[in-house]
């Protein structure tokens, strides 16, 4: 499959800002890398418009941030899975860290959360990862299973429906240095081998991706180019940039 360069710009970019920067990334991408890789852009909610808008007639392909599990009804502040397709996104991020712990989000939430995305035709990224305490007491690899095996419940995956599996240790996010590239490998053969355990053979080979994400940036994405199992990257704080982000697409193979 074609690799996949995810930026999740978080809360971080405001209406104006949002708009600068997708014109700098479609100044700062060559279109022959388009051709050839899938590249997502996550905004904050208020800036997907406008930025679905400035992407229309290139191959950056639109996400969101997060999704309900709803299609609508009484959920103030909640992200419609089926209104975020009509606004243009194919992706979705679903669980990842930062939700898990400042808003309590769940397994079984993340689990609805999928099903009601892939129904919408979005893709879900599924963000799986172990805290510091975790890899310290010796349970990231339960941690990853857990996570995934609980995400992914129950759901059989169409041969036209995509996921993405984003491992994410949750202990090197923001710090500005990613794990050791074995460590990854590791994370990334442990996720593929349960993956193995929830779905036919030609389904994992074919319509899901796993990607690493963990404080990568140009000067560090060379390391996890060419690590087993590994198809992209979710980049955070680099992804603000654009030069730095296209450098990052650039890189990957």
């Amino acid at each position: 499959m074609r690799p996949i360069i995810i930026a999740n710009w978080k809360m971080n970019l405001g209406y104006r800002d949002s708009l600068k920067l997708a014109e700098d990334l479609v100044r700062a991408i060559p279109e022959a890398e388009l051709y050839k890789k899938d590249v997502v852009v996550c905004p904050s909610a208020s800036s997907l418009l406008i930025v679905a808008e400035m992407f229309k007639k290139h191959h950056i392909v639109m996400g969101a941030q997060d999704v309900f599990w709803r299609e609508q009804g009484a959920f103030t502040g909640c992200e419609s899975p089926k209104f975020l397709w009509e606004a243009g996104c194919r992706l979705a991020i679903i669980g990842h860290s930062e939700r898990r712990q400042n808003l309590q989000e769940t397994d079984a939430m993340v689990n609805q959360k999928i099903k009601a995305a892939l129904v919408a035709g979005l893709a879900p990224i599924l963000c799986v990862g172990e805290t510091y305490e975790e890899r310290a007491a010796g349970k990231t690899d339960n941690v990853i299973m857990g996570q995934t095996i609980k995400a992914l419940s129950g759901i059989q995956l169409l041969a036209n429906e995509q996921l993405v599996v984003a491992y994410e240790p949750v202990w090197v996010i923001g710090s500005g240095r990613p794990i050791e590239p074995e460590e990854a490998e590791h994370a990334s053969r442990i996720i593929y081998q349960t993956l193995l355990d929830l779905f036919p053979l030609t389904i994992v080979q074919n319509n899901i991706r796993i990607v690493y994400g963990g404080s990568i940036d140009g000067s560090t994405v060379s390391d996890f180019t060419g690590l087993e199992y590994f198809g992209g990257f979710l980049v955070g704080g680099a992804s603000l940039h654009a030069e730095e982000f296209a450098s990052i697409i650039k890189q990957t193979e």
